[in-house]
């Protein structure tokens, strides 16, 4: 018997709170599961400031793509197969010969995506000790922005 929880939701949408949107979400992904892999985070740093940190052990820089089109932020990871050289393949050693007696670092690929908000932008993104951390910033425009009007023909203020 399964039992229904939004904790999953809350994962794919980033700077904004629609309940219709993680309703069907979970009736899409139900019976699949939930993307664990790789394991991250999504913390909220203040009004309008957002991270979302994963852990990408193993990779490098190179193997990392982040991209943000149409609104959908989307990690992928993959190793890169190394370059193909000229010179015959050597036989390895007996010291880079290795059998994994447990691997519980995987490497595979992968690919996170995030649906942001209207005026969600990215605003820096590292890779540190295995952390990939992606800043997010709510930049609402000044003309969409609420202004005060003031009667008698004064001129509108902006509301903070």
């Amino acid at each position: 018997m399964s039992t229904l929880t939004m904790a999953p939701l809350f994962r794919q949408t980033v700077g904004f709170d629609r309940f219709n949107d993680l309703f069907e979400t979970m009736l899409r992904n139900g019976d699949k599961g939930s993307n664990t892999y790789p394991p991250y985070n999504i913390e909220k740093h203040g009004d309008g400031q957002y991270r979302i940190v994963v852990a990408v052990a193993g990779f490098d820089e190179a193997d990392l793509d982040v991209q943000v089109e149409r609104g959908v932020l989307t990690i992928a990871g993959g190793k890169q197969q190394e370059a193909a050289s000229d010179q015959p393949e050597q036989m390895a050693t007996p010291e880079e010969a290795v059998t994994f007696l447990h691997q519980g670092i995987a490497q595979r690929a992968f690919r996170l995506s995030f649906r942001l908000a209207d005026h969600i932008e990215v605003s820096h993104a590292k890779l540190d000790k295995g952390l990939l951390s992606i800043d997010l910033a709510l930049v609402v425009p000044e003309a969409e922005k609420p202004k005060r009007i003031p009667l008698n023909g004064g001129k509108p203020l902006l509301i903070n």
